[in-house]
């Protein structure tokens, strides 16, 4: 059986590094969120560092940047899923 990989959620301020990739095997990068209780690929623990997609794509495997891209994608879905949701939806006004 699979098990579902569990995430530390790590809220970025407008302007700060949003990317967090793993120091131990530079192979995963993840958006506002780290894996608990470990790394999946290297099983590394507290090996994450932030950084912006401009920095990645400085220095970054071709593999890294297309991970920290679709975290970044995923994570831009999620907001957009998030913000249409009936939940937040303005009131309705009473008919008469």
């Amino acid at each position: 059986m699979a098990l579902k990989q569990a995430f530390w959620s790590v809220p970025a301020k407008e302007g700060e590094p949003d990317l967090w990739v793993c120091m131990s095997c530079l192979s995963e990068a993840f958006c506002q969120k780290v894996p608990m209780p470990a790394c999946p690929t290297c099983h590394g623990v507290s090996t994450y560092e932030a950084f912006t997609i401009a920095a990645v794509q400085d220095w970054g495997t071709e593999e890294l940047i297309a991970k920290a891209v679709a975290a970044q994608q995923a994570e831009a879905a999620l907001r957009a899923a998030a913000s249409v949701s009936p939940s937040a939806a303005p009131p309705m006004e009473p008919v008469q």
